[in-house]
């Protein structure tokens, strides 16, 4: 019976063919890649204006400190005292009073006197972070589930199918019964490439956990529970991508 080498199967179940998702695998890989390095830079230079916030910052408060203290007169032990406290006591009530602030324009963000009219020079942390976007992933996702996905991840699967009919190609049967697969549940063995209707997976392979086919022992984790495509497994075995064509975004 003919063989279909190129099936390949994710852990989420979907069949590609492997030509096609090594192509997108490699592809998205690199633009990932680009990605990362361009977020990576934003990162940097975000970074690098917050410090310049900050010691900016710092300078400023510095700087009054010292004219401040240069123009004090000399008081006495207890009058000094007096004037520290008073003049904690007026910090802390300008500090809380721009909370406050801060708190209302979070919360009375429609009011006039709260809409946005910093410059770049007083954004805040979230501001500078902000127009960084999110963080690329690390690795492409499946085409058809989401998930993170590897080379290594994909399973390449021992189609067999029935002889053609006519000039149609015949249906991929279980490797097992030599039934012929449609629209029944299908599961493929990991360790092995074998596909097989579930019926006979649960009846014949579950009570020993071996492989009829290659004797091997199985394990639960070496069973994909295979996704059907619209019109069945396959209606034929027909694969979910056959050929990935790289896009310029």
């Amino acid at each position: 019976m003919p063989v279909l080498d190129d099936a390949v199967c994710t852990p989420s179940g979907h069949i590609y063919s492997r030509e096609a998702i090594v192509t997108y695998l490699l592809t998205r890989s690199k633009q990932l890649k680009e990605q990362r390095l361009a977020y990576e830079s934003k990162l940097e230079a975000a970074q690098h204006r917050k410090s310049l916030q900050e010691h900016k910052a710092h300078e400023t408060t510095k700087q009054k400190f010292v004219q401040k203290d240069q123009g004090a007169t000399h008081i006495t032990t207890k009058t000094h005292s007096k004037d520290f406290d008073s003049s904690l006591k007026k910090k802390i009530d300008t500090e809380s009073k721009e909370d406050g602030k801060k708190t209302l324009k979070r919360t009375s963000y429609w009011l006039a006197e709260f809409q946005p009219s910093h410059t770049a020079e007083e954004e805040d942390d979230d501001d500078v972070y902000r127009s960084i976007g999110p963080e690329p992933p690390k690795r492409p996702s499946s085409p058809m589930s989401g998930n993170p996905l590897r080379l290594k991840d994909l399973t390449p699967l021992h189609l067999i199918r029935e002889p053609p009919l006519s000039s149609s190609e015949g249906k991929v049967v279980c490797a097992v019964s030599n039934k012929a697969i449609t629209t029944q549940p299908v599961v493929a063995i990991k360790s092995t490439g074998q596909v097989m209707l579930q019926s006979c997976y649960d009846e014949l392979v579950k009570p020993t956990m071996t492989c009829p086919i290659t004797g091997k022992k199985l394990k639960e984790k070496d069973v994909i529970i295979l996704q059907k495509a619209a019109s069945g497994f396959a209606s034929s075995g027909e694969t979910v991508a056959k050929k990935y064509r790289p896009t310029l975004t």
